[in-house]
């Protein structure tokens, strides 16, 4: 199960961007360089029927510290609502190595098919500073699931 798409269709990225749901954000802070995601449900893309839920999330990373910094690799665990867990690793993020320099932020849409109707994924990212000095900075762990099983 790999989470990204080279070919990301533009007409699911505007979808995304215009239902992402602010009851839904998720950050975490490693080294100076914030990682926040924006998880939801796409319905149209989604066949519950044949238990495909599909899901997309939009991240952004931004460089709070005083060096530039490029993500190099990332790694995710995700977990599905039946309890199995894959894994996916790869080069930078959908096929780019941002450099981010201080201040600087990046941001993209990828998405998450699964066959139950929640889960949730977590990861981290490895990236290497102007200097060459690797580090890992932390994805926090993000849910998954259709809107109408939030609590109002």
């Amino acid at each position: 199960m790999d989470t990204t798409n080279d070919n990301f269709d533009n007409s699911l990225n505007n979808t995304i961007s215009s239902t992402v749901n602010s009851k839904e954000y998720y950050t975490a802070t490693t080294n100076n360089i914030q990682v926040e995601v924006f998880p939801t449900y796409v319905p149209e893309r989604s066949d519950p029927e044949h238990n495909q839920y599909f899901y997309a999330y939009k991240i952004r990373i931004t460089n709070h510290g005083e060096m530039s910094a490029r993500v190099i690799h990332r790694h995710w665990k995700i977990k599905d609502g039946n309890g199995k867990v894959y894994e996916v690793q790869g080069s930078g993020v959908i096929g780019e190595q941002p450099m981010l320099s201080p201040g600087e932020h990046y941001e993209y849409t990828s998405f998450c098919p699964l066959h139950s109707p929640y889960g949730n994924m977590r990861g981290k990212y490895q990236m290497i500073d102007q200097f060459g000095n690797r580090f890992w900075v932390d994805v926090p762990v993000f849910f998954f699931r259709k809107p109408e099983t939030f609590i109002q």
